[in-house]
């Protein structure tokens, strides 16, 4: 199975730094929603089967451009919402960041004892979206069909920097994942994924960035 684990359109909580997990959460921007209309046309040739998308608002507008390019209905699938940020909620300074995603890297690390403040552990976050993704794979037909996947920056991030062959923490801290930003993965649960392209511009151009944006869960955190 190839599996497109694509992230959400701009949102207002992304253009102005906050830690922006809790539910229903905020819609898209402008841009957000030019971001989304990009990555379906984006996506137009791609053989996708199903579609699915978080329980947070933004993942589902996202997804709707797409599901109506391939005729799909969009799948709302409990566990592939954001990892909760705690006691960090709504905060934008560089020191929250820093530990919000230092936590959640960790976690990608092996380390899922750590604890986001006043928030999961990794094993919380992995035992949810794993069960997420093999739902996907039990719910998808056929063994090599395209399934579509729309999340979250840090959720991503960190799935794949434990889950995926090719990758690992290092990697998933350093490279971004700006809106719309796809990681296409290979395989299924019991054989393992395997990175075969990371996407982190976002897929309808760099026309499409916002480089104003603080974007804590999209940028490089490998650097102090």
């Amino acid at each position: 199975m190839k599996l497109l684990l694509i992230r959400h359109g701009e949102t207002p909580g992304n253009v102005l730094g906050q830690l922006d997990t809790a539910h229903p959460g905020p819609g898209l921007t402008e841009l957000g929603e030019r971001q989304a209309a990009a990555m379906a046309r984006s996506l137009a040739n791609e053989p996708i089967r199903a579609l699915y998308a978080s329980t947070l608002v933004r993942t589902q507008i996202t997804a709707a451009p797409l599901g109506r390019l391939h005729g799909l209905e969009v799948t709302v699938l409990d566990g592939l919402h954001e990892i909760e940020a705690g006691s960090l909620e709504k905060l934008t300074d560089h020191e929250s960041h820093k530990r919000y995603m230092g936590t959640v890297i960790s976690w990608a690390a092996g380390d899922l004892g750590n604890r986001m403040p006043a928030g999961p552990d990794g094993h919380t976050f992995f035992n949810r979206f794993d069960a997420a993704i093999a739902r996907v794979v039990d719910r998808t037909a056929g063994h090599q069909d395209t399934v579509a996947v729309v999340s979250h920056g840090a959720a991503i991030r960190t799935w794949a920097g434990l889950r995926a062959e090719g990758i690992d923490h290092e990697f998933a801290a350093k490279h971004v994942l700006a809106n719309t930003g796809i990681v296409a993965l290979e395989g299924d649960p019991d054989s393992g994924w395997k990175l075969i392209h990371w996407a982190g511009s976002p897929v309808g151009g760099l026309a499409l960035a916002d480089p104003t944006a603080e974007d804590p869960t999209g940028q490089d955190v490998s650097r102090p």
